[in-house]
């Protein structure tokens, strides 16, 4: 009995020095997390958005405050999503059995993660009957990403280099894939201008929601989204097949071309995902409160929904890519820039918008891809100008000053 205690007792005192150690790492990883941007300095913006809404400041208060919060969730959402990328890369990599495949893999997931704030602030919206909230959102995302943080990732990188070289196989195939996404959403515009060429246009929402004589119409709108939707769903996964499987050594950088230097590991892999899921469900919840005050604001102080849609929300889910975007191309590391602008664009056109919609119709919601003319229109543009501008594969900042 006693050589039994005194076997266990070594294991005991082991297993109370391990538990020491994970929370001290712990500890340490959310310490580092924390204090690592100078925008954490906005987490103060949090409490004072939930007060706001619960004591019910007012929507311009609400508005505000939960706006301001979501940036630097935004940016704790990137830092750790990097984090998690970084041995989950290496695990993608593994069963894949891909040469290439870590560094794609990093992107993809970085990009994907990056993009959280986004799906968050438009699955709020979609849920509360925010239809053309999701739209303009999501749009001005891909927007602001085109144009705003590529063409800014163009200046910050030329202003070091005098030309800045990236590989224009990747770029074109990015480019291909995002030009499909353009257009296909192209069509349900196209077919709603055709049924209306003699006609008042409505808008769908309204149309679904008075029953009026454009059900018919309405009906095959719907139909042709719903359609197109799990058409560019397919696409999407049949693209990252491509990027991570088939085709990864296009969109990898070599060792010699990041000139040796790796991701540094800060937060233990544990509380990396324990932070991804405690800064997602507070976001949520700031988003919530956010979305809620768009109405009120958008009445009481005669600002339009679509400057509210596609000029400030895309800041506040952009704020990880801008940053992360311009800070690689400053380093003379442009594709990683592509990646993070072209390749965020991507997943919004082909997977968030198409998937939103899907759902939308699986809980009643009438979402569609048909977009008012305008943005339907500059997004062809800049998708053009974009495709133009890397057909090269390179880049200065002139062709960041015609982007911008």
């Amino acid at each position: 009995m006693y050589v039994a205690l005194s076997a266990h007792r070594p294991l005991t005192h082991t297993a109370s020095q391990r538990a020491g150690h994970a929370i001290r790492d712990m500890g340490e990883s959310f310490r580092w997390l924390l204090t690592t941007s100078r925008l954490n300095v906005l987490l103060v913006f949090i409490p004072l958005g939930v007060l706001a809404k619960w004591l019910d400041w007012g929507s311009l208060a609400i508005f505000t405050l939960n706006f301001l919060a979501i940036i630097p969730l935004a940016k704790l959402l990137g830092d750790a999503t990097e984090q998690v990328s970084i041995p989950l890369g290496q695990t993608v990599g593994g069963l894949l059995n891909a040469t290439y495949v870590r560094p794609v893999a990093v992107l993809w997931l970085t990009c994907s993660f990056g993009n959280a704030v986004e799906l968050i602030v438009a699955v709020v919206a979609l849920l509360q009957g925010q239809l053309r909230i999701v739209q303009m959102s999501l749009i001005g995302s891909i927007l602001s990403n085109l144009l705003l943080v590529l063409g800014c990732s163009f200046f910050a990188g030329g202003i070091y280099q005098p030309e800045n070289l990236f590989a224009q196989t990747a770029a074109q195939a990015s480019g291909s894939i995002m030009t499909l996404g353009c257009f296909t959403m192209v069509v349900p515009a196209a077919y709603w201008a055709s049924a209306h060429s003699d006609k008042v246009i409505l808008p769908v929402v309204e149309a679904m929601k008075h029953h009026t004589d454009e059900g018919n119409v309405t009906a095959g709108l719907l139909f042709i989204s719903r359609g197109t939707s799990i058409f560019l769903l397919c696409i999407y996964a049949g693209y990252i097949y491509f990027q991570l499987r088939t085709h990864n050594f296009l969109f990898a950088e070599t060792e010699a071309e990041e000139g040796g230097e790796r991701e540094e590991q800060k937060m233990t892999p544990q509380s990396s995902i324990l932070a991804l899921l405690i800064i997602t469900v507070i976001t949520s919840m700031n988003a919530d409160y956010l979305v809620s005050a768009i109405d009120d604001v958008a009445n009481e102080y005669n600002i339009s929904k679509p400057f509210i849609g596609i000029v400030l929300l895309p800041i506040v889910g952009n704020a990880a890519e801008h940053v992360t975007s311009v800070w690689m191309a400053a380093k003379n590391k442009m594709e990683i820039a592509l990646g993070v602008a072209i390749g965020s664009s991507i997943q919004i056109s082909l997977g968030l918008i198409p998937a939103l919609v899907v759902v939308g119709w699986l809980i009643g919601q009438p979402l569609t891809l048909f977009f008012q003319n305008f943005e339907t229109v500059t997004l062809v543009v800049s998708v053009l100008l974009v495709n133009t501008l890397i057909q090269d594969g390179k880049s200065n900042y002139l062709g960041a000053c015609l982007r911008r």
